[in-house]
């Protein structure tokens, strides 16, 4: 094995590494948690506020992850098996701690649209620059605020950058939900940015 297959940027694949873990070379998943560690933590983070925690929690999830890779199917890509994991390490976490204010379960009636749903969803550029633009806190505080259901989505597409594909097999929602549910959690930010806007010209 060269060097470079040791360095997070290595060439190698996520699965090819697995499949090198498989046949002994267990120390290659070092390589997996440098890759997805940052990820994973700042996507519990979001979910349970509370940094500490979601680094347990994190390493919870390498531990799961460790553990099942016997049952990981390589048909399907790596990144959305781990981010299903996660996802239901957090669910389980939440409900254990009851600290969401949101139900984790939700109705059919939750996907209908709303009044609000009237601007393109496109137009919400800020979230695309997220680090550079003078709205990242703004943006940052209006994800954090958003109820789990819509938080939990926007963070998987916007910020880990995942397909709608993926985020609805990572979640376990139908695609047409998942689309549907990004939609008006883009909606419910660039309604708490408006206000923001709002509430600034009419202090100024």
């Amino acid at each position: 094995m060269n060097a470079r297959a040791h360095r997070p940027n290595s060439g190698l694949t996520d699965e090819e590494l697995i499949e090198q873990i498989k046949q002994g070379q267990v120390e290659m998943f070092e390589l997996i948690v440098a890759r997805y560690n940052k990820k994973l933590v700042n996507y519990i983070f979001r979910m349970i506020n509370n940094y500490e925690e979601a680094m347990e929690l994190c390493q919870d999830v390498f531990l799961k992850v460790y553990t099942s890779l016997e049952k990981y199917n390589p048909e399907y890509k790596f990144t959305t098996w781990v981010h299903r994991i996660a996802s239901n390490a957090t669910i389980d976490f939440l409900r254990k701690k009851r600290i969401d204010a949101f139900s984790l379960e939700s109705s059919a009636s939750d996907d209908a649209p709303t009044i609000g749903q009237q601007i393109a969803a496109d137009d919400l550029s800020p979230l695309r620059s997220l680090e550079t633009s003078q709205l990242g806190e703004r943006i940052e505080d209006a994800i954090n605020q958003l109820p789990y259901i819509y938080r939990q989505l926007i963070i998987l597409r916007h910020l880990n950058e995942l397909s709608y594909e993926e985020i609805a097999t990572a979640v376990d929602l139908p695609l047409g939900t998942v689309k549907n549910r990004i939609f008006r959690g883009r909606e419910m930010l660039k309604v708490a940015l408006a206000d923001d806007v709002r509430k600034e010209v009419s202090r100024g």
